[in-house]
């Protein structure tokens, strides 16, 4: 059965912080894996925290194996700007049936 997590993203040390994300390495590699889970359904939300070094994700999966194992193919992951920094089970009480799959 599939639930709800939210994922934090951190910025790892490669990331350089006088690009804007645009500009990152592999940025366009990187856009185009998120594209492609966000068009299966998987991943729900994402964006970059304001004031902060971190990503937020809301995915829909069945565990937090299944979230590893599909971020570690991210290029952001495999090379070094991005890594999973906490998963979180989600129980959405208002709005949960917006993000029914």
């Amino acid at each position: 059965m599939t639930k709800t997590f939210l994922i934090t993203r951190r910025r790892e040390p490669r990331w350089d912080d006088a690009r804007p994300m645009e500009e990152q390495v592999e940025w366009q590699a990187h856009a185009d894996f998120m594209d492609s889970l966000a068009s299966e359904g998987w991943l729900l939300l994402v964006g970059p925290v304001e004031g902060t070094r971190d990503a937020l994700l809301v995915v829909r999966a069945e565990g937090e194996d299944e979230i590893r194992e599909r971020l570690a193919s991210d290029p952001w992951t495999r090379n070094g700007l991005l890594r999973t920094a906490e998963i979180r089970e989600w129980t959405v009480r208002i709005g949960s049936k917006r993000l029914e799959g």
